[in-house]
């Protein structure tokens, strides 16, 4: 059984691997494979991990807090929540563009703006959220998803490549300065490891069957295998077809039939609001449990407590969504200070404090070196996205039609 999240496409992964792509040349498809390696080495980790003690762990803070202790669960489920944030506002703001893009297909020069798409799309997020009260409820939508996927994958991977052998030249070279190359391929280290690493992990894990570590393991290695070759191929299509003038958002660039268009905009439009549910529920399951939310799905007190407080947390996503939905700098941001500590610090240390007594000599160096060159990563990661931020904000204004 492959678990819930895994094996659905991410095309918010996609829309980010086109932006780094653009930016960094074909020098990015080398750090895309790169993070595709490393980032199946560190969730291995994390699933071996999940039974270890002689009981399940649910959810990455309680491996933290059942390895180091209670503060190690509280710091953990910090940076979960920002990097999980993060995602759920990623997924609003290319809802958005998708709605944005089928809007211009019939009105080009109408009065509706980014924002407003955006405020729609969380209206959306929001009612889907209220309806759909745990993981296990979204195993019908997953299909669903991998349909609306398909759809997306096809019509982006047809039309790049019809409009890649039509087109004249394409410009592939890298604008900016040598500073600014070396900030920005920093920078794009932790956007790289933002695309592939959720920090969920123990919780998707906790939706499979027995032998769970066996099967999530196989889970893995399809996900980092087949399952990214859509990605791949609509990553590089989309850049050959288009080079530095691509799109984030590829539906943007190509060229075809309206209808077609039309269709695989709204694909992606559902399959973003059926994905940010994935990453939103550890949030849910949180507060869920803190109060005591159970029983019947339609019951008054349940419906009311999902009516204000996830609405009340996907309000201040799509806000902040809207606010900022040139999110690429704070994702680098966010790359640095929560994935990376989260998806490789974290795991080879825990992965280290746990299998102490059975590790060689040479096991524990490897893992010590990985702790502490992800550790430098991470730090430059932060400086870069800073500058980065700093440098953008002179060109960026908030609530902008991007």
């Amino acid at each position: 059984m492959v678990p819930s999240g895994i094996c659905s496409y991410n095309w918010d992964q996609q829309c980010l691997c086109i932006r780094l792509f653009r930016d960094h040349n074909g020098s990015f498809g080398v750090g895309l494979i790169l993070a595709t390696a490393i980032s199946l080495y560190a969730n291995s980790l994390v699933a071996k991990l999940h039974e270890f003690g002689g009981k399940r762990h649910i959810r990455y803070r309680d491996l933290a807090g059942f390895i180091y202790g209670k503060r190690a669960y509280s710091v953990t489920w910090g940076l979960q929540y920002v990097n999980l944030f993060m995602i759920n506002t990623g997924y609003i703001i290319l809802a958005g563009q998708a709605l944005k893009a089928a809007y211009v297909l019939f009105d080009e020069d109408g009065p509706m703006k980014l924002p407003y798409f955006i405020a729609i799309a969380g209206v959306v997020c929001g009612l889907f959220a209220i309806s759909t009260p745990h993981l296990s409820a979204l195993r019908v939508w997953l299909g669903v998803s991998t349909v609306l996927s398909l759809i997306y994958i096809i019509v982006a991977f047809v039309l790049s490549i019809k409009d890649g052998v039509n087109t004249p030249a394409r410009d592939y070279s890298i604008p900016g300065t040598t500073t600014s190359k070396i900030f920005t391929t920093i920078g794009a280290s932790a956007n790289l490891v933002f695309a592939f690493n959720t920090g969920m992990l123990p919780e998707i894990q906790a939706t499979i069957k027995q032998p769970v570590v066996n099967n999530m393991m196989k889970a893995l290695y399809f996900q980092f295998t087949a399952g990214v070759l859509p990605m791949y191929a609509v990553t590089f299509i989309g850049y050959w077809a288009y080079g530095s003038s691509t799109s984030t958002y590829l539906l943007s660039s190509v060229n075809g039939p309206v209808w077609v268009k039309a269709m695989a905009n709204i694909a992606a439009f559902f399959q973003s609001v059926i994905a940010l549910h994935i990453f939103a529920s550890p949030m849910y399951e949180y507060l869920d449990t803190k109060y005591g939310i159970k029983g019947s799905r339609f019951a008054i007190r349940n419906l009311s407590f999902r009516l204000g407080v996830r609405g009340g947390y996907l309000t201040l996503n799509t806000l902040v969504s809207a606010l900022l939905p040139f999110l690429g700098d704070f994702m680098s941001l966010t790359g640095a200070i929560s994935t990376f500590p989260l998806t490789f610090i974290l795991a080879n240390h825990m992965y280290l404090v746990a299998k102490r007594s059975k590790l060689s000599s040479f096991q524990k160096l490897w893992h010590w070196l990985n702790v502490i060159f992800f550790g430098f990563i991470s730090f430059a990661a932060l400086v870069a996205a800073l500058r980065l931020i700093a440098v953008d904000s002179k060109t960026y204004h908030v609530f902008a039609d991007l």
